[in-house]
């Protein structure tokens, strides 16, 4: 069954506010100034609430991707069937409906998360949740040079439009071994950044 995104909602991840700057030796001003923006994320997954996190609302289904992939909920993309992403009057609300084996796993775990911006390990149970088997990377003989990461930090910057707005705003990036920059995410939780990054590589078949 393919996945379908059944609701876009992109919103800007800034807001324009009015800010007092105290300079040296001038009297403090009031300015309109261009904030990042960030806001409860809810996701839920066929009807279950499961995470609340503090993101900033762009991409978001690319970080609903991203998430349920990193976190294991899902096995592939392919067990994403919609998304659905709507605004409610204290923050937004990201419905996902997924394969029914994966929800039923996600049942099993009994895992309550009230936030992944910070180490990752908000809401595990028991110190055995903290270590997670993780398969092993393929072998590959290709080399990563350090011009060809000095190229991409080089034009990282072209794809942070909200950082150049607010200056406050994490990127992740995914590039190619010669340094080209292909997806660029922005979030101010740098972990939420990865996230938007790893749905948008999955969602363009990477």
């Amino acid at each position: 069954m393919p996945h379908d995104s059944s609701s876009v909602a992109n919103f800007p991840g800034f807001a324009t506010h009015i800010v007092h700057r105290q300079y040296p030796d001038q009297i403090a001003c009031a300015e309109s100034d261009e904030l990042a923006v960030e806001v409860p994320v809810v996701l839920e997954y066929n009807g279950l609430s499961h995470a609340t996190v503090l993101a900033t609302p762009h991409d978001l289904e690319d970080f609903a991707r991203g998430f349920s992939i990193t976190e294991g909920i899902v096995r592939s993309i392919d067990d994403i069937y919609a998304i659905d992403i709507s605004e409610r009057e204290n923050g937004i609300v990201v419905q996902l409906t997924i394969a029914s084996a994966c929800l039923h796993a996600l049942r099993t775990r009994r895992r309550s998360l009230a936030g992944r911006t910070g180490c990752g390990l908000c809401g595990v149970e028991t110190l055995e949740d903290v270590h997670r088997a993780l398969d092993p990377l393929p072998a590959r003989e290709a080399f990563l040079d350090a011009d060809s990461i000095s190229a991409a930090l080089a034009h990282l910057n072209e794809g942070q439009p909200l950082r150049r707005r607010t200056g406050a705003t994490h990127a992740a990036a995914w590039a190619t071994l010669n340094g080209q920059v292909v997806f660029v995410r922005e979030d101010v939780g740098r972990h939420n950044a990865l996230d938007k990054v790893v749905g948008q590589l999955h969602e363009a078949g990477y």
